[in-house]
């Protein structure tokens, strides 16, 4: 770099000793260094300028197709799945609300294949999960009353040792 293109706010001895400092922790070849030494240089001569805007991230596929009959697709990574909540966790440390959230879905965005969705409810009503009164509860037993005959109580049988 040339003198002219220094500007005048930033102290070699600070480039100095912050390379210097990363050189001691870090181990990096001879060839690395001229750009790390060039890499703190700018980065110190960009302290209090405007930084560029970040621009938001770009779905993986677009929102209208990350829903397919048999799958849904994570706008994250693009990863195909019939459920996306654990992916979402684990891979990308979102749940369910963040996720809808960072990419502005409304809040029946489905997270789950319609497919599966329908396979699954389908498999509870054949059991019967969600209706009260659609099993038929048997008819009570009634058992005739307990008599006793001449006042004596049963006799009972003395504990067994075990």
């Amino acid at each position: 770099m040339a003198e002219e293109d220094v500007p005048p706010e930033v102290v070699p001895d600070r480039v100095a000793e912050i390379v210097s400092s990363y050189v001691r922790h870090h181990q990096i070849s001879v060839d690395q260094l001229p750009t790390l030494i060039v890499e703190v240089h700018r980065a110190l001569a960009n302290l209090g300028r405007d930084t560029p805007q970040v621009q938001p991230p770009a779905p993986a596929v677009s929102i209208r197709r990350s829903v397919q009959h048999d799958h849904v697709v994570c706008l994250e990574c693009g990863y195909r799945a019939q459920v996306l909540r654990r992916h979402l966790r684990v891979s990308h440390g979102l749940e369910v609300a963040d996720y809808r959230a960072r990419w502005k879905l409304p809040a029946d965005h489905p997270i789950t294949a319609p497919s599966y969705s329908a396979r699954r409810s389908t498999m509870a009503k054949e059991i019967g999960l969600g209706h009260r009164g659609a099993v038929e509860p048997s008819p009570p037993v009634i058992e005739p009353p307990v008599t006793r005959r001449g006042g004596r109580r049963p006799r009972r049988k003395p504990p067994t040792a075990t």
